[in-house]
């Protein structure tokens, strides 16, 4: 009974080091930035725990960004995402390019991708 736990234990080690189930810094930031953006967008959160909880995913999202930035591997990589990732710049390195026009980084990502109270305020609900 114990090998057998052991083998089990030892084959499901050697499974998750062999999967290609790794994520690399893009990913790790793409990941960050969707919290953040869910975080600050609930309703079911009062405004004290989303801005303590938005500094918080800034804070890491500041360097996840550095990292991206200087990520070697990267560099002459044509896949969708990183070539999405560096097309949308004030997207994808959300908290930069909000420092780099001075505003927060849940107004910049509304700005940017054309959500203004005055289109909030003309929207009509319904059925399409």
């Amino acid at each position: 009974m114990k090998n057998m736990i052991k083998t089990t234990v030892f084959a499901t080690a050697i499974l998750a080091l062999s999967s290609n189930a790794w994520a690399g810094a893009l990913e790790n930031m793409e990941r960050e930035r969707a919290i953040m953006l869910e975080t600050l967008l609930s309703g079911d959160i009062v405004a004290s725990e989303k801005r303590s909880r938005g500094a918080i995913s800034s804070a890491r999202l500041i360097d996840l960004e550095r990292m991206v930035l200087r990520d070697k591997s990267l560099v002459g990589k044509n896949t969708p995402l990183v070539r999405a990732a560096f097309e949308n710049y004030d997207l994808t390195f959300l908290v930069h390019a909000a420092a780099e026009k001075n505003r927060s980084p849940l107004d910049h990502w509304m700005t940017e991708i054309g959500v203004s109270t005055q289109t909030i305020l003309n929207a009509r609900t319904g059925r399409r």
